[in-house]
C-alpha cells in the first residue's frame, strides 16, 4: 500500500471524506482532529500554541515573506521514519502552510524519493478537481468521481431551491481577516455567487487582498461574513471589538438588517470540496432564509454577531 503524507488539512480532510484514509501516515499540525489523534504530524510552525492577535500574525508573516524565512518546518526525524511514497503539498498560499520548496529541501536527505504532488486550487471547480488527483494517485480515481458526483448533487439542489423560490441575490461580503481587512479570494466568491450572492469586493479565482474600510462602508453590504482564516468562531469573537469600534459600523446595512455572522474559517478557506459545500450550504440559509435552512449538523458553524 502506497504511504502518503498530507501537508495539507484540506488533503487530509478528502481523504477522509474518501475512505482513504489508510493510506495516510504523516500530517500537519493544522489537520482536522480525527487526523491528529490516528496520525502523526510531520509539519510543525514556530507559531504553534501561540496566541497572537491578528494584527501581529500578518506582521509576522509579511516580515517572514520579506526575508524568505518560513514559519512552518518538517520534523524530518517523522519524515524518514515514514518514509512516504507519495506527499501532497501547495503552492497556492506561502503564508498559512508549508509550500513545495520547502517540501523538497526537507525530502532532499531521505533515501527514497517520495513523489511530490502540489494541489494547488484557484477557483471551486479547481477543489474539485484536486479530489480526482489525490484519488488517482492513490490508484482510485472511481472514488474521487463517486465523492464529486455527490457534492455536485448537493450544489444542484442549493441552485435548483433558489430558482424556484425566484430570489434575488445578496450584496454580500466575506472577510477572511480582521486586521487589517482582507476581502476574499479563490473559490470564497464562487461559493457565495451558488448561495445565492454576490460579493464586488471579492477577488474570484485570486489571492485575497487587503482591504481599505472606507471601501467596505462605500459598499455597504446587506449581509457581512466574517471568516478569519484559521479562526474559530470563540477565536474571531475575541476581536469582532476591532470592527465594532470603527467609524460607520453601526450605519452598515448588515448591521442594520442583523445580518453579520461569524463562521468557522474551515467552511471557507480550507479547501477541502466537501467543507465548502457546506459553506456553500450555510451561506444560502443565511443568505435566503425564507428559502433554504441550514443544516441541523451546521448550525454550530456559525454564529448571528448582534452585540
Amino acid at each position: 500500500m502506497l504511504k502518503v503524507c498530507s501537508f495539507l488539512p484540506a488533503v487530509t480532510q478528502m481523504l477522509y471524506d474518501m475512505g482513504l484514509q489508510d493510506h495516510l501516515y504523516g500530517i500537519t499540525f493544522e489537520c482536522p482532529a480525527i487526523a491528529l489523534k490516528e496520525k502523526k504530524p510531520v509539519v510543525r510552525c514556530v507559531l504553534e500554541g501561540k496566541n497572537y492577535t491578528s494584527k501581529e500574525i500578518d506582521i509576522l508573516f509579511s516580515e517572514s515573506k520579506h526575508t524568505g524565512d518560513s514559519l512552518y518546518y518538517v520534523d524530518e526525524t517523522v519524515l524518514k521514519e515514514i518514509a512516504p511514497d507519495i506527499i501532497f503539498t501547495q503552492d497556492i498560499c506561502d503564508v498559512c502552510q508549508i509550500d513545495t520548496e520547502c517540501t523538497a529541501a526537507a525530502t532532499a536527505k531521505l533515501a527514497k524519493q517520495p513523489e511530490l504532488i502540489s494541489i494547488t486550487p484557484a477557483s471551486l471547480e479547481d477543489v474539485f478537481a484536486t479530489a480526482i488527483t489525490i484519488a488517482k494517485a492513490l490508484d482510485n480515481e472511481e472514488i474521487g468521481h463517486i465523492y464529486i458526483k455527490k457534492l455536485q448533487a448537493r450544489i444542484d439542489t442549493v441552485i435548483d431551491t433558489l430558482r424556484k423560490t425566484r430570489v434575488l441575490p445578496k450584496r454580500v461580503m466575506l472577510m477572511e481577516w480582521i486586521e487589517p481587512i482582507y476581502n476574499c479570494g479563490h473559490w470564497i466568491p464562487h461559493q457565495i455567487g451558488y448561495a445565492g450572492g454576490v460579493d464586488m469586493l471579492s477577488n474570484p479565482s485570486g489571492d485575497s487582498i487587503v482591504t481599505k474600510w472606507e471601501k467596505v462602508v462605500k459598499y455597504n453590504p446587506e449581509v457581512l461574513v466574517i471568516a478569519p482564516c484559521g479562526f474559530t468562531i470563540k477565536r474571531t469573537l475575541e476581536e469582532m471589538h476591532i470592527l465594532t469600534q470603527r467609524k460607520e459600523w453601526h450605519n452598515l446595512k448588515a448591521v442594520k438588517g442583523n445580518n453579520v455572522f461569524i463562521a468557522d474559517f474551515d467552511l471557507f478557506t480550507q479547501s477541502s470540496a466537501n467543507t465548502l459545500v457546506n459553506g456553500i450550504e450555510l451561506l444560502a440559509g443565511l443568505f435566503h432564509p425564507n428559502s433554504l435552512k441550514i443544516p441541523k449538523e451546521l448550525t454550530g458553524k456559525y454564529m448571528c454577531f448582534n452585540p
